[in-house]
């Protein structure tokens, strides 16, 4: 069962809110990964960053990666059979009800998002197995409550949920308030849900001077941070081994191709259980 976020109408009305002129982080990512959904002002500026910083191109292929085993992992291992995904990005191969149906036919997953383009292109999100269900909200990470809120009409707060926030948080400038926002969305989660976060990290000089570039581009800034402030996150959380890592080093597997675990890049990602 699948809720379609847009009649017809509204999503051409969505569609005509959506900025063109501008490079934009979720079409940008997806050019990064091989997608279709970007236009030509997002290529531009992902080709100026691959010649300052080709390895943000396996940043965003593994970060992708990493969200398939840890989404197998809950479902598969931990038995999760709910999923809130909070900054969806735009939809492209193996998204995360995918990978839970796979394993768990039933699990119910709700993509949450507030960006036009990601709104306009959720029924891509939204092919549910029989068995369970997926839900798009259009709603703001800057309000955890109503995200909450909104998510118990398909999630049941009485059972562990898996809160994915992935490649999402670097939008919140100040490190005080991402902490805050991801605090009050566990502070929401029953006993036994998971938190599991990744993002691109300041680890090198190439990935401080590609975020530098992208946020000169006339886009939405997009901050890097350090790999403490990543784990700052868990803090109170039970982390799972291996703990915060490199994203190929976090339980790889040969499904990623061959020599993926040995990929170095700069971003870093844990998951953490909630007692």
């Amino acid at each position: 069962m699948s809720d379609s976020p847009l009649p017809l109408d509204a999503a051409e009305e969505t569609r005509a809110r959506i900025d063109t002129t501008k490079p934009h982080s979720a079409r940008f990512w997806n050019y990064f990964v091989g997608g279709k959904d970007n236009y030509e002002v997002d290529r531009e500026i992902g080709d100026h960053i691959k010649e300052i910083f080709p390895g943000l191109v396996d940043v965003a292929l593994t970060s992708r990666q990493f969200l398939g085993r840890a989404v197998a992992y809950l479902a598969g291992e931990q038995g999760i059979r709910q999923f809130l995904d909070v900054g969806t990005g735009l939809p492209t191969a193996d998204n995360t009800h995918e990978v839970a149906q796979r394993v768990a036919p039933d699990a119910r997953i709700v993509y949450v998002d507030n960006d036009p383009i990601v709104l306009a292109h959720a029924n891509a999100l939204l092919t549910s197995t029989p068995e369970g269900r997926t839900a798009y909200l259009d709603a703001d990470l800057y309000d955890p409550e109503a995200v909450l809120r909104a998510a118990s009409g398909t999630l049941d707060f009485s059972e562990p949920i898996a809160l994915m926030i992935l490649n999402t948080l670097g939008h919140v400038a100040d490190h005080d308030q991402a902490r805050d926002l991801v605090g009050r969305l566990v502070a929401g989660l029953p006993s036994g849900s998971h938190l599991v976060i990744s993002d691109s990290t300041a680890t090198s000089e190439g990935m401080i001077a590609a975020s530098e570039a992208y946020n000169a581009s006339g886009a939405v800034p997009y901050y890097v941070r350090s790999i403490g402030e990543i784990a700052g996150f868990f803090d109170g959380l039970d982390l799972v081994d291996p703990g915060v890592v490199q994203v190929t080093e976090w339980r790889p597997d040969d499904a990623d191709g061959p020599g993926a675990a040995e990929v170095a890049v700069d971003a870093y990602c844990g998951v953490g259980r909630k007692a």
